[in-house]
């Protein structure tokens, strides 16, 4: 983290080691994994934010929400202390927002917790 400013941003990783939100960013075209980090970047040094960027979900899971050029993106993340955790990024396909994403963000959420 340049000059200690912002929070630390760390992915969410499984028992097997495995990061499931780089591993999105990295099967995403550049531009878009470019336009995403940089999203990400305002929030780690902006926190916190609110409406367009940034909705709260449920008291700990937040969206990071990203208009890309032909699609919406998502990345859903807990801010614990000082640090802001990536816990599931998707590409949106419909206007409500799928309960199976948000699924998959609160076992990882109940995951990162139990092991921190």
């Amino acid at each position: 983290m340049p000059q200690g400013r912002g929070l630390e941003v760390r992915f969410f990783r499984t028992d097997a080691g495995v990061e499931p939100v780089r591993d999105w960013l990295r099967a995403l075209p550049a531009i878009e994994r470019r336009a995403i980090g940089g999203d990400i970047r305002l929030v780690q040094l902006g926190w916190p934010l609110g409406m367009p960027l940034v909705r709260k979900r449920e008291p700990d899971l937040c969206e990071l929400r990203m208009q890309l050029e032909d699609r919406i993106a998502r990345v859903v993340f807990t801010v614990d202390g000082q640090v802001l955790v990536l816990l599931h990024g998707f590409i949106k396909q419909s206007r409500k927002m799928p309960e199976r994403e948000f699924a998959t963000a609160r076992r990882r959420l109940r995951t990162y917790m139990e092991s921190e």
